[in-house]
């Protein structure tokens, strides 16, 4: 999972995207519409940082497509020290 964290949150060129959501999701859930508007991203954008972070089970997602919530996932939440560090080093 540490691998999987740095990888999606660094080692691509959406990462600071990623890095971004990550923190808002820390904050409280939220369905991919907040986000691009708390975010001021496009809603594509944010729907293919959700996507590349729910296959490397970064985040999970509750509900059903359109009222669809996502948080942090529970091995995010286990390795969530790794997580500040990497959110640090991306600020």
């Amino acid at each position: 999972m540490e691998a999987a964290l740095w990888y999606v949150l660094t080692g691509t060129r959406g990462g600071a995207n990623r890095a971004r959501i990550i923190r808002a999701l820390d904050e409280r859930p939220r369905n991919a519409n907040q986000l691009a508007e708390d975010l001021d991203l496009d809603y594509k954008t944010v729907r293919h940082h959700l996507e590349v972070l729910e296959e490397n089970n970064v985040i999970t997602d509750s509900g059903d497509d359109y009222g669809k919530v996502y948080l942090p996932s529970e091995e995010a939440r286990v390795n969530w020290e790794t997580v500040e560090e990497i959110l640090e080093k991306v600020r």
